[in-house]
């Protein structure tokens, strides 16, 4: 990885360069994080579970700033290979995190460490993981907190725009209906939306504050997939949409937690702007791509 530059400003490296979190923070740079000269890693431009290459790089390229995104985080994969999740999850993580360890590093996790019995989720709260990828992420999560230089984000259900075109969670569901098809979504599961475009600049404006240990960053509303659902259907109605309801109770794949819905209290009391929930970015935003 060659990265040799006049640019004299601070590296920030962004893991996930090529997935939704991390391809918005990477575009986010410009505006809320100037100071800092953003390297977006995909996984073409450098293997993280190469250990000795991402040594080699980072003695090479002396980021001052780590924002890891990077996860294999399709549950039904962790769930069929829980030894390549781990590596992926928890032995990359911690090895950035050794790596950085006199440095920022953030770690972006997940709502699904909770069991989703009740919802409305804080950071003291206690976890309890459901499947393979839950319970990575808690264990990634302990390896960063062990660091009281290092900051966890955990965020929820993320829509917007990626490079691959289908991490969103709208993009997702357009691409159902662009094809006809006829999405079932729950109507007994509930997430804390949020567009990337302000999780990223959550994240950007939490770093530029130095802050660390655990804080929530989603959405305001506490939302059903099947809530969800119908929002994004409202956006294209060119494509006719329809949607089927349905319950985790017939769900057949891996366990899933029926609320994991987050307090993002703490992280809104540093912020200098309003986590918004999903109805309300989207009738403030309504030439959005998403």
């Amino acid at each position: 990885m060659n990265d040799s530059t006049d640019d004299a400003r601070p590296v920030a490296w962004i893991t996930g360069g090529g997935g939704l979190i991390g391809s918005n923070l990477v575009r986010a740079a410009a505006e809320f994080a100037a100071r800092w000269r953003v390297v977006g890693l995909t996984r073409d431009r450098l293997d993280l579970a190469a250990f000795a290459a991402v040594e080699a790089a980072f003695r090479a390229t002396k980021p001052s700033l780590i924002i890891h995104c990077a996860a294999m985080s399709r549950a039904p994969e962790c769930e069929a290979n829980p030894r390549l999740a781990r590596l992926q999850n928890v032995d990359v993580t911690a090895q950035l995190a050794k790596l950085a360890a006199g440095i920022p590093f953030v770690f972006i996790s997940t709502d699904l460490v909770f069991d989703g019995r009740k919802g409305g989720y804080k950071e003291p709260d206690a976890v309890g993981p459901l499947g393979v990828y839950a319970e990575t992420k808690v264990a990634a999560e302990r390896v960063v907190l062990a660091n009281p230089r290092h900051l966890v984000v955990r965020t929820s259900l993320t829509g917007g725009t990626s490079p691959a075109g289908d991490r969103g969670f709208n993009e997702q569901l357009r691409r159902a209906w662009s094809a006809g098809a006829v999405p079932k979504l729950f109507e007994d599961e509930y997430r804390s939306p949020l567009a990337a475009t302000v999780t990223a600049r959550a994240i950007w404006e939490l770093v530029m504050l130095g802050t660390t240990g655990l804080l929530h960053v989603a959405g305001r509303e506490r939302l059903s997939r099947l809530q969800i659902g119908h929002l994004v259907a409202a956006r294209w109605p060119h494509l006719k949409p329809r949607i089927e309801a349905a319950s985790i109770a017939s769900y057949t794949g891996p366990p899933r937690a029926p609320d994991s819905s987050l307090d993002s209290a703490k992280a809104q009391s540093l912020l200098s702007f309003p986590l918004p929930g999903l109805a309300e970015w989207l009738a403030c935003h309504p030439d959005e791509t998403f």
